[in-house]
């Protein structure tokens, strides 16, 4: 039988959120006049929690202010790279690393699971060896413009499954002819979690560890 291991990526593999950083660090090679902007990001956080927009929303408020409505993907390719390279270098649990190679070494189909955007993660996962991404578009023109509007759905919560399942019909993998091992820090990856064949918590936030705890799912920590 087939085995997939499927990874959460922010603060399961690597130790912090990718986004925000990346859209500042992006935005200091691309137009550094933009992180002036980055003084409203904290509005768009308030709008957030007082439940005035959601998730998807907040991410593309966020993109527009330090990115602009659209970037060409080639302009923004040498800082998804550099930022790909900065991650890999200074980010990555080490427990993470050394799981990644243990699942590659049995023979296991790695996947990076994520609710970041695609258009940098993919470096990230170039890097570290998976196989395959899944994770939040973005439309884009046919002249490859990235534009900080979401392609579908935003990649987090019960989303991932959604996305996870189409994934695999694409990929002709049906659910009885593969099990599946699932790595995650956060209580809202609580779907995949149950659905998995094996479910680790991995440096769990308070809610997962409680859940985790309840169920008897595997608990590591993967900080050293």
């Amino acid at each position: 039988m087939r085995e997939l291991a499927i990874y959460d990526m922010d603060r399961t593999v690597t130790r912090t959120g990718t986004y925000t950083p990346f859209l500042i660090f992006a935005a200091k090679r691309l137009a550094p006049w933009r992180l002036g902007l980055a003084a409203l990001v904290p509005f768009t956080m308030a709008a957030y929690a007082c439940k005035l927009i959601d998730r998807r929303r907040l991410k593309e408020w966020n993109q527009r202010l330090l990115l602009g409505a659209a970037v060409p993907r080639v302009r923004l390719k040498p800082a998804v790279e550099a930022f790909a390279d900065l991650i890999c270098r200074t980010d990555i649990h080490p427990g993470a690393l050394r799981q990644i190679a243990e699942d590659k070494a049995a023979g296991r189909r790695l996947v990076l699971a994520t609710a970041s955007y695609r258009f940098y993660v993919e470096a990230i996962a170039d890097r570290l060896g998976f196989d395959d991404v899944i994770a939040t578009g973005s439309i884009t023109g046919l002249d490859d413009i990235i534009h900080a509007k979401i392609d579908g759905d935003n990649n987090y919560g019960p989303a991932k499954l959604r996305l996870i399942k189409a994934w695999m019909e694409t990929h002709g993998i049906t659910r009885e002819a593969v099990t599946i091992r699932f790595y995650s820090d956060h209580v809202s990856d609580w779907p995949v979690l149950e659905w998995a064949d094996t479910a680790i918590a991995v440096n769990p936030s308070k809610g997962l560890r409680e859940m985790a705890e309840k169920r008897g799912w595997q608990i590591v920590d993967w900080g050293f």
